[in-house]
């Protein structure tokens, strides 16, 4: 029997849907303007460091000079992985893909957390501060161990990105360098009910633990159309090669009804508010690198892929000539999202943690109905 369909408005994807309050972050498609807990972030970049962004999102509040040097110092202490940790890290299969490995390693990591099993505010943002912190260790060591390299231990005198600089590159990177990473991490660092965030809110919703959630959040990040969409807009590139192979490339990109990574957005509907800023800095870094020509190349597909189609780009798509002239290897740049994310993912979790619901949607059924047992015999 033919199923009947209930006359109810679907919506796939949630596309539209107002899921929850949240007090961390407004993405305004309309005005496309993003906003950090009331800070619109042009206001924010060159003005605050991620340590300072991290802050104001899980505590709501930029911090005073004394808070910022407390933050600073918890983040400082929960940089060293433990050498359990460390141990596991070196049995896995180390040309796995990052972001696996990120998320096995961040449930071992919790094993070692003695606080674990607790979810109040405290302990959840003492969490934080040590996902924040670890997570950009991991990262460098997965990307080490890949090379060959034994990975190298953090340092208590350098910030946060310049920091991951150092501990991936084995020598301290250029203020102009950490600077950009810096920024870069500030402008990932938050962005609504995006598909991570939102996974990672559905887990805390079920009231299990901090880093089960987290480890949701990664794997949601891991997929192509999320996080992983600037890997492939770096492989795009690549493959384009030169500045005066980009026509070719978008006419046969159409002709073949393909997708430009790093191109269109869900809610904006102009100008990604964080593109701008991550073609300054691809900009910048590239006209003193080598790699300054992954930047002419995406500037001219930027120019292109508006005329054919008048799409805008989206933030993965100067992410990908920024980080390569970092020197971060493409199989790293979604676990740069993740490190740049976990403040971001934390705030969210407290948020729902603090005010919880579980989240529970209904599906419209369009499966067949009234359907009898046949005997295993006569099927």
């Amino acid at each position: 029997m033919a199923s009947t369909i209930e006359p109810i408005e679907v919506r796939k994807g949630l596309e539209g849907v107002i899921a929850g309050d949240t007090a961390i972050c407004h993405v305004d498609g309309e005005r496309c303007q993003l906003i950090y807990r009331g800070y619109n972030i042009d206001d924010l970049i060159g003005k605050v460091s991620y340590e300072e962004v991290s802050y104001l999102l899980l505590y709501a509040s930029l911090p005073k000079r004394s808070q910022l040097s407390d933050w600073t110092d918890q983040l400082v202490m929960h940089r060293a992985i433990e050498p359990e940790v460390l141990s596991v890290l070196k049995s896995l299969p180390v040309h796995s893909d990052p972001m696996a490995l990120l998320r096995t390693l961040i449930s071992v990591m919790a094993l070692y957390d003695p606080e674990e099993e607790s979810n109040t505010v405290e302990s959840n943002r003492r969490k934080a501060a040590r996902t924040i912190a670890k997570t950009a260790t991991l990262v460098a060591a997965i990307s080490r161990l890949a090379q060959g390299h034994e990975p190298i231990s953090p340092r208590a005198d350098n910030s946060h990105a310049a920091n991951f600089l150092l501990m991936l590159h084995g020598e301290p990177p250029s203020q102009e360098q950490a600077r950009a990473l810096d920024t870069y991490f500030v402008l990932l660092a938050e962005h609504g009910f995006n598909a991570s965030t939102f996974t990672a809110r559905t887990v805390s919703g079920t009231q299990s633990d901090f880093y089960s959630s987290i480890v949701a959040a990664i794997g949601s990040l891991k997929g192509p159309l999320h996080g992983a969409a600037g890997r492939k807009a770096m492989e795009t590139l690549i493959e384009i090669g030169s500045p005066d192979q980009v026509e070719s490339f978008v006419q046969k990109t159409l002709a073949d009804h393909k997708r430009f990574m790093g191109f269109g957005h869900r809610v904006y509907k102009g100008d990604d508010p964080r593109g701008k800023h991550l073609k300054a800095l691809a900009k910048g870094l590239g006209i003193e690198t080598e790699q300054g020509r992954w930047f002419t190349i995406a500037e001219r597909m930027q120019e292109a892929v508006f005329k054919a189609k008048g799409l805008h780009i989206n933030v993965d798509f100067y992410s990908a000539p920024l980080l390569q002239a970092l020197g971060i290897p493409t199989e790293l740049f979604t676990a740069m999202f993740a490190c740049a994310r976990m403040a971001g993912w934390s705030a969210h979790i407290l948020e729902q943690t603090l005010d919880n619901r579980l989240i529970r949607p209904l599906a419209r059924y369009v499966g067949p109905r009234e359907l009898r047992v046949v005997p295993i015999d006569q099927r």
